[in-house]
């Protein structure tokens, strides 16, 4: 039965590490891309919305910031319910159901005819977005083998920035002629295209069928994976320094790009149609970020180009808050969001320091519920902009990238994990 789950050329002293056929590594990259884009469809089309929204339900900017802030609490939460189940029921089936159940509610907000609608959807939407997450970093590290990791790992999560080019240039002809309910109607049944191809293409990951059913592992193969694991003392540094690197650097992330088009618009005078396409040429800086600095993980190793992304993003992000001629602005754009990969390097990162039963839950606990923390950021600096403007919020967001920057340099693996993991999924 074992030589069953084993793929084809695979080691048997090395369950964690297999060779696997190009066409099956390729095919999981391609689907979890794809699902990656459409999370990042349906998260980011709500900030560029926002103006929108605003004025079509006149709600204040605080309200606003709540959408938001309801969106990152639901993700957050997801790290204890979606990234459980992606290492008990499997990533294959785990990444299935967080699509459809947020392609499904975000088709759903196009019927909403009042903002607390919104808010109750958006949270429920965002243990489907979060999910998304947690499944494809285990998955793709499973899949590629250690050299490729890092590489492989960042391009699957560039298409965050894809996907909120996708966003862009849908906002930017759907907004005008149609208004923001079709376009929340249209992106969420546009999720069906990543449903249809991991449910026809892409198979259960080798490595999690191999440890579930080779009693490798009795608590996950009893579908049993405690949270609590996450605490030992072998793994408990891991956790904290991890989740608290996380939500230092999405706080400054989704503090500053919720609230970006938003700015665009009110405080640079940009029209709907033209703030859409500044947001798209942006994301285009931010496609190549992910995929060079994920090549750079691999020669100099994912710690340095966390820290790296994690400065550079602090050190340009102040320039383009104060940018006030347009050109300058549509340039610095995609300067700065070229540094903002981090979120596709530490994918990689966090994935190798938990072990398999338990590296889909771990990983998934240190971004989403660092992205739980983030939840406040939007409506801080929503509140603070009635005051002070958006300029000065977004530049202070650059200071938390170069504080988030200080925790990777604190050592996060223990000798204990290095025995029992790096062997297989060294760094």
């Amino acid at each position: 039965m074992r030589h069953l789950l084993r793929p084809e050329g695979a080691q048997s002293g090395d369950p964690s590490c297999p060779p696997h056929p190009a066409s099956l590594k390729w095919r999981v990259l391609i689907g979890c891309f794809l699902s990656y884009m459409f999370d990042a469809v349906d998260i980011i089309i709500l900030a560029i919305a926002m103006p929108a929204i605003t004025a079509s339900l006149h709600i204040t900017q605080a309200q606003a910031g709540l959408l938001v802030t309801a969106t990152l609490l639901g993700i957050g939460l997801s790290s204890l319910v979606m990234g459980r189940l992606a290492d008990t029921m499997g990533r294959r089936a785990a990444l299935l159901l967080s699509l459809v159940t947020f392609g499904a509610l975000t088709m759903a907000i196009a019927g909403a005819t009042d903002w607390r609608q919104i808010l109750f959807l958006r949270f429920l939407s965002g243990l489907g977005l979060g999910g998304v997450w947690s499944a494809t970093a285990a998955h793709v590290n499973e899949t590629w083998p250690a050299h490729q990791r890092g590489r492989a790992t960042a391009f699957v999560l560039s298409s965050f920035s894809a996907g909120a080019t996708v966003a862009a240039l849908a906002a930017a002809y759907l907004l005008p002629a149609h208004g923001w309910r079709v376009l929340f109607f249209l992106c969420g049944a546009a999720v069906v295209i990543a449903i249809g191809y991991v449910w026809l293409r892409v198979p259960e990951s080798e490595v999690w069928r191999a440890q579930r059913f080779s009693g490798q592992s009795p608590r996950a193969s009893a579908g049993r994976v405690s949270l609590a694991a996450l605490f030992a003392p072998g793994l408990l540094r891991i956790t904290l320094l991890g989740t608290a690197t996380s939500a230092l650097a999405l706080s400054a992330y989704w503090g500053a790009s919720t609230w970006l088009p938003t700015f665009l618009v009110k405080e640079r005078g940009l029209d709907v149609t033209t703030m859409a396409s500044f947001v798209a040429v942006l994301n285009v800086g931010m496609f190549l970020g992910y995929n060079v600095f994920g090549l750079l993980a691999d020669r100099i190793g994912k710690q340095r180009a966390v820290i790296a992304s994690l400065v550079g993003s602090g050190l340009t992000l102040p320039a383009y808050a104060f940018a006030t001629d347009h050109t300058t602005l549509l340039v610095l754009g995609p300067v700065f969001a070229f540094f903002m990969a981090f979120a596709g390097l530490v994918g990689s990162y966090f994935a190798e320091l938990f072990p398999t039963h338990i590296r889909a839950t771990g990983a998934g606990f240190c971004f989403n519920v660092g992205r739980g923390i983030s939840a406040f950021a939007p409506l801080a600096l929503g509140w603070a902009a009635t005051r002070f403007g958006f300029a000065p919020g977004i530049a202070l967001c650059g200071g938390l990238f170069l504080l988030s920057a200080t925790v990777p340099r604190c050592p996060l693996s223990s000798p204990s994990i290095s025995r029992n993991s790096s062997k297989n999924l060294s760094p």
